[in-house]
């Protein structure tokens, strides 16, 4: 049996066959929608990149827009009548004014469904995406091994 000699993409790579970028792909999705959901898509993703603007965008999952930082902040997922953004740790977020309305019963995922006509609460939203970010990094800082962590410079 003869070896790949190519490079092995990682799992859900972020490029596809034609190598476009995630952000290409997405911008490509927005487009092809070319009614209400790709508005919707287009809004989410400008609140996204605002409350964020670190944030990494990938394409996974044969054609699911994911916005990182640390880890998956959320998807954005387009049905025929509802623009779903949910949250990879949405269970762990506070969410006083009361955003999701979706995939509420899991012990980790929560959603928004956006409908045809829905407003959007801009400060609400950029919330939740910063309370995502803080707890990726989070998580991550307090994932590093004791011995890694960089000592004050005034020790």
């Amino acid at each position: 049996m003869k070896k790949a000699t190519a490079t092995p993409k990682k799992s859900g790579s972020s490029e596809e066959k034609d190598g476009d970028s995630p952000s290409r792909l997405i911008d490509a999705r927005i487009e092809e929608l070319s009614d209400w959901r790709g508005e919707m898509l287009a809004r989410v993703r400008t609140f996204i990149r605002q409350a964020e603007p670190d944030v990494v965008e990938e394409w996974k999952w044969r054609g699911v827009p994911v916005w990182e930082h640390a880890g998956i902040i959320c998807t954005g997922e387009t049905y025929k009548s509802v623009v779903k953004l949910t949250f990879a740790k949405g269970a762990s977020l506070e969410d006083p004014s009361g955003l999701f309305n979706s995939s509420l019963d899991g012990n980790t995922r929560r959603a928004i469904d956006f409908h045809e006509g829905d407003e959007i609460d801009e400060q609400a939203l950029k919330a939740l995406i910063r309370g995502a970010v803080a707890l990726n990094t989070s998580k991550r800082a307090a994932a590093r091994p004791a011995g890694s962590r960089k000592k004050p410079s005034s020790a």
